[in-house]
């Protein structure tokens, strides 16, 4: 880690560490508050708004430390449309219509700085398929969904900070191993994904179980969208064949999460946004895991899944493709045991694994 890249993070921790008390002030001030429900798990009524801590130290520390080109304008801009969208958002509670036209424009804005999925790499030949005008929609959709996974994952306490904290960890190791693909750029996304992790980590102090603060929907969704926005400045510049697979590992939690949600209400015949209390954190709890525990057991998943990451980097296409099939076969078995993908697909997979059961007795009898 260079000198600049030290100093950078060390700022964002004293100011997210400093900023957030005093953003707690005034989220009671101005409103920003959360009332607890039947689909909640704090009892009291908790200030919101925790994310401007985090998007300041983030952008201070990013101003006063790095040399600015459009890229990282375009984040700064972007992740300020996403903030004052989530502030607004966390004190009036906007219709779920207005908070995707806002995300849809925060999630367009970074496109004229230079910041969209360029090429898709074949991971048969190897070769760059260019993807042209349709890298905007695709780069606008990746945004949108990310920004929206971490904020639906943000139901407990430092649960979305902690999850994006080793996601960002991940996405700056990742970057940094593939920096000679990358160029000079690949670096400076490793020093903003430090940054990023950093401001969290200082958060994460007031957020913790028992949190002082939330990140509200200003956070939740400012840190969702700075990492889909990082992954496509870095990691979905790399050509490999392996690329555009491996932001999908690193944010794995939060898109599966949302994955499981829709195919359960799809499932039961749902609207996909109707809220439920089915999601992963939600059944953990169910089962008999602890606020605490159950917190700590996704961090450890989500660093898990941040290793798998690194490695599908460094390891062969074939060795990679058996990586992903091993993690696809935990992830189908452990979500059908902990029950987050719904009774009708639970069903169809018990079915499924019921029948290579029967197959393997008859063949053994053979």
């Amino acid at each position: 880690m260079s000198y600049n890249i030290l100093i950078a993070v060390l700022l964002a921790l004293a100011l997210a560490l400093v900023l957030t008390p005093w953003v707690r002030k005034a989220a009671f001030k101005i409103g920003a508050i959360d009332q607890p429900d039947q689909r909640k798990v704090h009892s009291k009524i908790m200030p919101r708004m925790g994310g401007l801590a985090v998007y300041l130290a983030f952008a201070a520390a990013t101003l006063l430390t790095q040399q600015l080109d459009e890229r990282i304008t375009g984040l700064l801009v972007g992740g300020l449309v996403i903030v004052l969208l989530g502030i607004l958002d966390d004190i009036k509670g906007l219709p779920a219509k207005v908070k995707l036209l806002g995300q849809i424009a925060a999630a367009t804005v970074v496109i004229p700085f230079g910041i969209q999925v360029d090429f898709i790499t074949n991971p048969i030949s190897g070769d760059p398929v260019y993807l042209g005008f349709w890298g905007i929609p695709l780069t606008i959709f990746w945004i949108i969904s990310v920004t929206n996974a971490v904020n639906l994952i943000d139901g407990l306490d430092g649960l979305a900070g902690g999850t994006s904290f080793i996601a960002a960890l991940t996405l700056a190791a990742v970057t940094w191993q593939q920096s000679s693909l990358l160029g000079g750029f690949g670096l400076e996304v490793v020093g903003l994904a430090l940054i990023l992790a950093a401001a969290t980590l200082g958060f994460l102090k007031y957020n913790f179980y028992p949190a002082k603060i939330f990140l509200g929907d200003t956070g939740s969704m400012f840190l969702g969208y700075a990492l889909s926005t990082l992954a496509v400045m870095g990691v979905a510049k790399a050509a490999t064949a392996i690329s555009v697979i491996v932001p999908m590992v690193i944010l794995g939690i939060p898109l599966l999460d949302v994955f499981f949600a829709i195919l359960r209400r799809y499932q039961s015949h749902r609207p996909i946004f109707q809220p439920d209390k089915e999601h992963l954190h939600h059944r953990m709890m169910a089962l008999g895991f602890s606020h605490k525990q159950t917190v700590l057991a996704i961090y450890a998943v989500s660093l898990l899944l941040g290793i798998s990451a690194f490695l599908l980097t460094v390891i062969s296409t074939s060795q990679a493709v058996l990586l992903l099939l091993i993690l696809a076969l935990v992830i189908i078995v452990a979500a059908n045991k902990i029950g987050v993908i719904g009774k009708a697909a639970q069903t169809g997979i018990q079915s499924t694994v019921s029948v290579s059961q029967n197959l393997q007795r008859r063949s053994s009898k053979m």
